[in-house]
């Protein structure tokens, strides 16, 4: 990869230049001068090629040239990852029905977020960018190419200098399906002088919950700010009749090695500890329901070489779909990006990982939303109140035990009436809860009343 650089320098240090940030710029810009000469042979290896200098800031205004006039506002959306990606869909499809003439760019972070995003993005924005480095003049750079009207922060991924730069530009900023877990949290409120200038340069925080926006505004970030519309993901499906419909998830289920007939279990998003858990449960479980069929989805896919050889530890016999895809057979690794939330809905019940130890848990909307039974362990405090509200309409259980999770699935595997049940459960949870996209829509769309204001216009 060839990079220019001196337009990379040139970039870092117009940083200087921007009003009110002389220590964030100054010192970025300082550290990465004096790493540059380990970023650029990083920028050769494989995982990194093409990105650190896409980052800075190369080639985006020859995309941009690329680009048709626009006839409508410029939309920017950011996302961290792949869950931030997955969570702005239904926003990023409701926008473009809602404003067909915006130009919509969206920017992701990590390469499996970007991959995600060319994946499910790319007919709805015109536009897919590797996000800026939050270093000197990058951010500007990358403001005054894009020019936004308006920028949609996905849930995290705060930036100081990114942040404060659309400011200063005057540039309505909104955090969408933002949440705050217990760790960031305890983090904002250490560094508080850090944090809360950042919260307080948005125009809107969209929180998820009437707990996220409670927190939002202990740290001191002024209640006129502030509002709660809900999870994006209760609106990712629409319970299309292909979710239900049995014949399409045959075709589903053998195209993933499965038999049709038999019972299947998909735990998604699990992390260390766990998978030794679900193993051994996994062959209890065997033991009363033999054709018994399970995916298990690790939340980092680097870890499936380790999970196979756990498996096998514990007499296991697994495929990978990376590798084994014309294989068949009862137990698959899903180590590949963006796939689990199709997987749910061939599942007779779902574990939602991160739960069983003490990582916060993650959102257990997606089984939910595809109509299926849903258990998690006790460490949901991430997704709390969401998860309480699962269990009170009965779509999902919490387990504290191996024992209890080993109880709880036979129960459900065997008994008919009680899978229809919780599905049934679940399926008018989601539905009862819809409407997000609609809620965001219409609370962003006083910032867009005003675009003939644009500081790009005039």
């Amino acid at each position: 990869m060839l990079v220019s650089t001196r337009k990379i320098c040139a970039n870092l240090i117009e940083g200087y230049r921007l009003p009110m940030l002389p220590l964030y710029p100054l010192f970025t810009t300082a550290l990465a001068l004096a790493l540059l000469p380990v970023l650029i042979p990083l920028a050769c290896r494989k995982k990194y090629r093409g990105r650190i200098g896409k980052r800075l800031g190369w080639g985006l205004a020859a995309q941009m040239a690329w680009l048709p006039p626009a006839k409508g506002p410029t939309l920017w959306i950011h996302a961290l990852s792949v869950g931030e990606v997955t969570s702005a869909v239904p926003l990023v499809c409701g926008l473009r029905v809602a404003y067909p003439q915006a130009r919509i760019l969206f920017s992701v972070t990590t390469k499996a977020g970007d991959e995600v995003a060319r994946k499910l993005l790319a007919p709805h924005v015109d536009l897919i960018l590797v996000a800026p480095v939050d270093v000197g003049g990058v951010v500007p750079y990358f403001t005054r190419v894009i020019r936004p009207d308006l920028f949609l922060l996905v849930e995290t991924d705060f930036w100081w200098h990114w942040l404060r730069c659309l400011r200063h530009r005057q540039i309505p900023t909104v955090l969408v399906n933002g949440r705050i877990s217990a760790a960031s949290l305890t983090r904002y409120r250490r560094f508080s002088r850090f944090f809360l200038p950042m919260f307080r340069s948005f125009s809107l925080l969209a929180m998820q919950t009437a707990a996220d926006a409670d927190q939002m505004a202990a740290l001191g970030v002024e209640a006129d700010k502030i509002v709660t519309l809900g999870n994006l993901k209760f609106d990712t499906s629409l319970l299309s009749e292909a979710a239900v419909n049995h014949g399409a998830l045959a075709i589903q289920k053998e195209r993933y090695g499965f038999a049709v007939a038999p019972p299947l279990w998909v735990c998604g998003s699990t992390h260390r500890g766990e998978e030794a858990i679900l193993f051994r449960v996994y062959r209890q479980l065997l033991a009363r329901i033999a054709d018994l069929q399970l995916v298990l989805a690790p939340r980092n896919i680097e870890r499936a070489g380790e999970i196979v050889e756990l498996a096998g530890q514990h007499g296991l016999v697994c495929r990978r779909w990376s590798r084994d895809r014309q294989e068949q057979g009862p137990l698959l690794i899903l180590d590949t990006i963006g796939e689990l939330a199709g997987c749910y809905a061939m599942a007779e019940v779902a574990f939602v990982g991160g739960s069983l130890v003490a990582s916060g848990g993650h959102n257990p909307i997606e089984p939910a939303a595809a109509a299926v039974p849903t258990l998690f362990g006790p460490h949901m405090e991430d997704f709390a109140e969401i998860a309480a509200e699962l269990i009170r309409c009965g779509g999902a259980r919490q387990v504290d035990t191996e024992d209890s999770l080993y109880t709880l699935l036979h129960q459900i595997l065997i008994d008919r009436e009680q899978r229809r049940s919780m599905s049934e459960a679940a399926r008018a949870c989601v539905v009862a809860n819809r409407g997000v996209v609609r809620r965001h829509l219409e609370a962003i769309a006083p910032l867009l009343s005003g675009m003939s204001q644009s500081p790009w216009k005039g």
